[in-house]
């Protein structure tokens, strides 16, 4: 026999057997295929669940309604200057706790005369 022969028989055998014999790279290629299915399932879930979040951190506000106003701001009189109510009631505590005007003044930071005009008008809104 000529060698041409013999690797021509030795190239059908070659085929044969690759009929017979599992192909792994598509075994590969279908868990490949199905992880990124999961993949992408998982990813629209969690889209979802964060569009429902958000949509819910949206509306809340709309369910509690506005919120209320608390103390407004007391204006002195003499300045036009506006000084909050939580200061105000600062000022009182510690004019009733024996500090002097200056040293209220100074934890305040307000000046000695808006520190004298809360005092003088009691803390209530002009």
């Amino acid at each position: 026999m000529e060698l041409s022969s013999i690797l021509m028989i030795i190239g059908i055998i070659v085929i044969i057997a690759s009929f017979f014999i599992k192909d792994h790279s598509t075994q590969i290629e279908g868990d490949v295929e199905e992880l990124s299915l999961n993949f992408y399932q998982e990813t629209h879930q969690l889209k979802r669940r964060l569009k429902v979040i958000e949509e819910e951190l949206l509306l809340e506000p709309k369910l509690i309604g506005k919120p209320k106003k608390t103390a407004s701001p007391v204006i002195a009189p003499t300045k036009g200057i506006r000084i909050h109510q939580i200061i105000v009631s600062q000022v009182q505590t510690l004019h009733k706790q024996g500090y002097t005007i200056p040293e209220i003044s100074k934890r305040s930071s307000l000046s000695i005369e808006q520190v004298q005009e809360v005092l003088q008008s009691g803390g209530s809104r002009v």
